[in-house]
């Protein structure tokens, strides 16, 4: 799994939902994905279409899922929010 997202886009793909997002209570909704992170910021969550990715220190991550479909759509969602100008 290790090097599968580039930061660099998970990162965008986070940013770009936190400021184009409706707030909900589960966090940040933007295109499918919601975007959190816990109290303290190190971590930050991205979920939506039965997948919770975890982001963390020395850009690590995560993916925690039932199905490569559930992951291929998510993935899809990311990387197309994660590429957005």
């Amino acid at each position: 799994m290790k090097n599968e997202i580039d930061s660099k886009t998970l990162l965008r793909a986070y940013e770009r939902i936190q400021q184009h997002g409706e707030q909900t209570e589960q966090g940040k909704f933007y295109q499918g994905l919601y975007a959190y992170s816990d109290v303290d910021g190190y971590t930050l969550y991205l979920q939506g279409s039965g997948v919770l990715l975890r982001f963390g220190f020395h850009n690590t991550y995560h993916l925690d899922y039932q199905s490569e479909k559930n992951k291929s759509d998510f993935m899809n969602k990311l990387l197309s929010i994660g590429k957005e100008p």
